[in-house]
């Protein structure tokens, strides 16, 4: 019996790891099929067509077959199609866009789908490719946002998380990873104000959630960016992401 495919899937890669001399084995983020894992025959070979096209950050549009009638841990791919639209992120860019994909192969569970946050980082991906280097870190802080909100891993911002009472608005609230949204206390380093945090649900909740957010995440980085950093390091289990690490070292040269 022919093995089931699936045709024309609009996908990103995330990483590629050797697999022979010859071959890859990709972890891919698709539209509707979430992350996938996929092995890449030949594409290690100078005459491979899979070569100029399996790159982080470019839109594709890929084709693969189910191993084992889907049960297969890691599936086939049949073909790969640079889908076009901007060239390949650089320099703080580039660095920014791996750190995404460690976010993305850290949280997320193989073959569980997620269509509003692919279309999310499609808009990032966007932006990262872009010369319009202001908006590169509110565009971060967004897709955090979006994720953690996506996965079931952010609490709603416009209410504290153990009363589930509304915030006043000129009082200060710190997001923590085991307490959610709590009153800030004088040791708190980073906080926002209740309107604040309000502006940021209400920002997530718009139709179009990644300009939204975007835009409120623009208007309070410096107290954001450390809050979502710990949260998010509590939840991938680590003191620091491999990315960022990388930048530190990077930055110290």
């Amino acid at each position: 019996m022919a093995a089931k495919r699936i045709s024309d899937e609009p996908a990103y890669v995330l990483h590629r790891y050797d697999w022979s001399e010859s071959s890859l084995i990709l972890e891919v983020f698709t539209r509707q099929q979430g992350r996938v894992a996929l092995v890449a025959k030949g594409a290690k070979r100078p005459s491979s067509s899979f070569r100029p096209v399996l790159l982080p950050l470019q839109p594709l549009r890929v084709t693969y077959s189910l191993g084992a009638g889907g049960d297969a841990e890691i599936h086939t791919l049949k073909g790969a199609e640079w889908v076009g639209g901007h060239v390949m992120p650089t320099g703080d860019a580039l660095l920014s866009g791996y750190y995404l994909n460690e976010l993305l192969l850290r949280l997320l569970a193989r073959d569980d789908p997620h269509q509003r946050l692919f279309d999310s980082y499609c808009s990032v991906v966007q932006v990262l490719a872009s010369e319009h280097g202001e908006a590169l870190q509110p565009a971060l802080r967004a897709f955090e946002l979006l994720l953690l909100r996506e996965i079931g891993l952010l609490p709603l911002l416009d209410a504290q998380t153990m009363t589930l009472g509304a915030l006043q608005a000129d009082t200060r609230y710190v997001l923590v990873p085991e307490g959610g949204l709590r009153q800030s206390h004088a040791q708190d380093r980073a906080s926002l104000s209740g309107a604040q945090w309000a502006a940021l649900q209400h920002s997530l909740d718009n139709e179009a959630p990644f300009t939204a957010t975007l835009r409120a995440c623009a208007e309070v980085m410096a107290e954001l960016k450390p809050q979502l950093r710990t949260l998010l390091h509590y939840h991938c289990g680590v003191a620091t992401l491999k990315t960022r690490q990388m930048m530190l070292d990077i930055q110290s040269l």
